[in-house]
């Protein structure tokens, strides 16, 4: 499975791109982030993100998007603009018919270094140690981006977006089969 991750911001966009391998393994395909300049209008920063995005999705063809869950911040312009962008992103997929997952920080967090709370610098360490890579992915929206397409592999039921109208493989069906038997069984006092 080839994995698309994005960590969407209005200035930073990370976009990384990596491959499942045998045994809960990872490679890295390509990395980067799309630039937006902050002096120009949203609307033209939202054409440049755009046009970014489809050129990855065009160029890597992946089999599944990952999109960071944008949460509430207390600077409202900063999480506008992050939540249009992935707007942007699952657009884009769904233009092509491409699944999109959706997970929060904290899961991406916990999927790559086994803790929900770990720090910016623990979890680009680990996507480094995760890939084989010889040193940290720079800047760290790229890291995040790369973080969030190995949580997806290793996390894939229950995200994605669309319902009934994407594939799932049949690992997939089990863990959302299971997710959900969990959430309707009440917990045993």
């Amino acid at each position: 499975m080839r994995v698309l991750g994005v960590d969407p911001g209005l200035t930073r966009c990370g976009v990384g791109v990596v491959d499942s391998q045998p045994g809960r393994r990872a490679s890295l395909v390509e990395v980067g982030v799309l630039l937006s300049p902050a002096g120009a209008s949203v609307d033209l920063r939202l054409l440049q993100i755009a046009q970014g995005l489809d050129e990855w999705l065009d160029r890597v063809v992946p089999d599944v998007v990952a999109v960071e869950r944008v949460f509430a911040q207390h600077n409202v312009s900063t999480v506008m603009g992050t939540a249009q962008v992935a707007g942007l992103a699952m657009l884009a997929a769904a233009r092509r018919s491409i699944p999109v997952a959706m997970h929060t920080p904290s899961e991406v967090k916990a999927a790559v270094t086994g803790s929900g709370t770990a720090g910016k610098a623990q979890v680009q360490q680990m996507v480094t140690r995760i890939l084989g890579l010889t040193e940290i992915p720079r800047p760290a929206d790229a890291a995040d981006a790369l973080a969030l397409a190995i949580c997806h592999l290793w996390r894939p039921a229950g995200a994605l977006q669309g319902g009934e109208r994407h594939e799932m493989t049949s690992a997939q069906r089990a863990w959302a089969a299971a997710e959900q038997a969990a959430r309707r069984t009440p917990p045993r006092r």
